[in-house]
């Protein structure tokens, strides 16, 4: 499999010269296994997303919401190949809020918010609510398949973890999700077991996280302890915070490593082979 990153920050884009190394869009991550095309999080950084894919039109692909929280929807209405007809994308997010992932999609586009429809989206959409625990089976287009499941994380209106197996391998992707004081979340625990790469919410240093508890984000001394426990070989900090700049980040990817060999922190651009 292949992972690329083209945005990285968590609740508002970022954008300026203090986050140019690291990148100030929201989340947005791209896997490719085999030749299947999958997606995980509509944020702004889609629309960077989308004009690559531009060249590979017509094309397929698979698009996995965490939760439909601004910073990982606002870049559906700016996703160009979904304009295009002869597009396929299937989409999957979580029935866990009061309207479905389609109703949200359509609600962020409704006037006056947008001045274009969902429905005049010329790709061809459908739409998956997932329960939590269901497996969703993927053709690779090569012959065999990929695994997709998912896990409850801990956030404000619920959020979905996601696994993805794939010729032996397994991503994990555990992005606005709150650890437990005193004990380990055992639903990414299992999600995670074994993976060789775990993507990882890491919005706050230990010092910043005191006064941000309940708010359904994360540390990288918590993704550490996780990673530990499941057996993760790679951990990726994930959704950095709007207010840290690039030095920020590169400190706590250090003060990361300090405490588990394999760390990097995402940044948009950032490309891994598993």
């Amino acid at each position: 499999m292949q992972i690329t990153f083209w945005g990285v920050r968590g609740s508002i884009p970022s954008p300026g010269p203090p986050t140019v190394e690291i990148g100030g869009n929201t989340s947005c991550v791209e896997l490719r296994a085999g030749k299947a095309i999958l997606i995980f999080d509509g944020g702004t950084g889609l629309r960077l997303l989308g004009k690559k894919l531009l060249k590979e039109m017509p094309l397929t692909a698979h698009m996995f919401f965490s939760h439909v929280h601004w910073d990982h929807i606002q870049g559906f209405p700016f996703f160009e190949p979904a304009f295009v007809k002869g597009n396929e994308f299937h989409l999957y997010g979580g029935n866990n809020v009061s309207r479905t992932l389609e109703e949200t999609l359509q609600g962020q586009m409704d006037h006056p918010n947008f001045p274009v429809d969902l429905g005049a989206m010329g790709a061809h959409m459908t739409f998956r609510d997932l329960p939590e625990g269901e497996t969703i089976e993927l053709a690779d287009g090569l012959g065999s398949s990929v695994r997709v499941t998912n896990a409850r994380g801990n956030h404000p209106q619920g959020v979905f973890a996601f696994r993805v197996e794939h010729a032996g391998k397994a991503v994990v992707y555990a992005t606005d999700t709150e650890h437990y004081e005193g004990h380990l979340d055992e639903n990414l625990v299992r999600l995670a077991r074994g993976a060789d790469l775990f993507i990882y919410d890491a919005q706050y240093t230990p010092e910043e996280y005191g006064a941000r508890r309940g708010w359904g984000h994360s540390t990288f001394e918590e993704g550490v302890k996780l990673a530990k426990q499941a057996g993760v070989k790679r951990l990726v900090l994930f959704h950095h915070d709007p207010t840290q700049n690039d030095a920020a980040v590169r400190e706590k990817e250090k003060r990361a490593r300090a405490l588990f060999a394999d760390v990097v922190a995402a940044q948009e651009g950032l490309t891994i082979d598993v």
